[in-house]
């Protein structure tokens, strides 16, 4: 079977990306958007009850990627990522669309806030398969020397739905006054996404499987693609938890807990430190992309990914002992960020390859969907509560630097057990 043409493999890029857009934009703007639509789904009387329990829904969703990433991994293995992604996109947008139309408690009363938990749970199930399966079906259609560049797109798509996300709800919030958001404008940006949504929809409408998942398909046996995942692969899956759950940690303690920790320690404030965050993501979707050039073409994915968290690990103490020896001072914030942010940008580059690499096409979306899910999506969603508790009971302002270093240990250790298969064909 011939590769895809450049316009076929433009489009198949375009269809991984758009979905992982979505994603996140839909659970940035629902994260930031926390403190105005606790009230408007909950009882006024106790307005921090309110704003825990649209917390506690903000991570239900997450809870559920687990269970998505079993039905989507198997649904992908048996009958193509291109559909899993169909679907996935489907179960994100129209929920978007629905939590912008949502009754509010004072119309309704406990029926909102119980729509808005269906609602959320629809998208953590979505979630749970989309990133694993717009990255399998990205890698998989890729030129064989080009698999890291294009795995990076699903990375590149999230990095923007984020900025999108926090974009939108930030507009929302200057445009408005409190009034008015708290009335009718926080929906604005619900069904904005809603309209991205339909967009996605209609440009994976005809997205085709790859290659090596119909070389698969035509002689696939009928056994279960999850069970496969955890008895004849499970040395696959259990390094690939590891590590992903190695590297989430340290993702999550750069990306989303270190503004609250300069925060806390006294070194700058809030917004400071969340705008310095920002501006890094910014320079990591243009770093993503070159450090998987540099995967694809000089150095094995493995073996650069591995010297990318070494060298996290081995700055982690002095990063964090020279913010505090400063008094917070804005020189080593900012290297600090820079060099966190670029030596994560390694991992979100090569690493949808590298996963999509350790796995035959018999249960590749499953062991990848699980080793993602379980090891970024639980193992490190719970980084910024183990940071925060490590703290408290240490009495260690610089525990998260230790624990950061222990996981990028861990994952250069993980690595280690992992063959390199950026030079080769994908397994069939």
């Amino acid at each position: 079977m011939s590769e895809p043409t450049p316009t076929s493999f433009r489009h198949r890029v375009i269809a991984g990306f758009i979905g992982n857009v979505i994603e996140w934009y839909d659970f940035a703007l629902y994260g930031y958007l926390a403190g105005v639509i606790a009230p408007v789904f909950f009882p006024s009387e106790d307005p921090v009850a309110g704003l825990i329990a649209t917390y506690g829904i903000f991570a239900a969703g997450f809870l559920m990627r687990p269970i998505g990433a079993a039905l989507f991994g198997w649904f992908g293995d048996t009958y193509g990522p291109a559909r899993a992604m169909q679907i996935s996109v489907v179960l994100m947008a129209l929920p978007t669309l629905f939590l912008g139309m949502l009754p509010t408690y004072a119309t309704a009363g406990i029926l909102a806030p119980a729509l808005l938990v269906a609602v959320r749970l629809l998208q953590g199930l979505s979630v749970g398969g989309e990133f694993s399966s717009s990255a399998t079906y990205l890698v998989e259609t890729a030129p064989p020397d080009k698999r890291g560049l294009t795995g990076s797109w699903a990375n590149i798509g999230s990095m923007t739905g984020s900025l999108l996300g926090v974009g939108a709800a930030a507009l929302t919030t200057n445009l408005f006054d409190a009034d008015t958001v708290a009335s009718w404008a926080w929906r604005l940006p619900f069904l904005g996404g809603s309209l991205l949504g339909v967009l996605a929809i209609w440009i994976r409408r005809n997205a085709g499987d790859s290659r090596h998942f119909q070389a698969h398909h035509e002689n696939r046996t009928d056994s279960s693609p999850l069970l496969q995942a955890f008895t004849t692969n499970r040395r696959e899956t259990l390094l690939a938890v590891a590590f992903a759950g190695c590297y989430g940690a340290c993702y999550y303690i750069g990306f989303v807990y270190l503004p609250e920790w300069l925060s806390a320690q006294g070194l700058m404030d809030r917004g400071g430190a969340l705008a310095i965050n920002t501006a890094m993501t910014f320079l990591v979707i243009p770093l993503m992309p070159l450090f998987a050039i540099v995967g694809d073409t000089w150095l094995p994915r493995r073996t650069l990914i591995a010297i990318a968290m070494l060298v996290l690990g081995l700055a982690g103490w002095p990063l964090h002992e020279w913010m505090l020896a400063s008094g917070g001072s804005l020189a080593s914030i900012l290297v600090a960020h820079l060099v966190v942010f670029s030596l994560l940008a390694v991992p979100l580059g090569s690493g949808p390859a590298l996963f999509v690499e350790m796995f035959p096409a018999r249960d590749r979306l499953s062991g990848y969907s699980v080793a993602f899910n379980v090891g970024l999506g639980v193992i490190g969603g719970l980084t910024p509560l183990i940071a925060s508790s490590l703290i408290a009971v240490s009495g260690l302002n610089t525990a998260p630097a230790i624990y950061m270093i222990l996981a990028a240990f861990g994952a250069v250790v993980a690595l280690g057990f992992v063959p390199d298969r950026s030079r080769v064909a994908l397994r069939l």
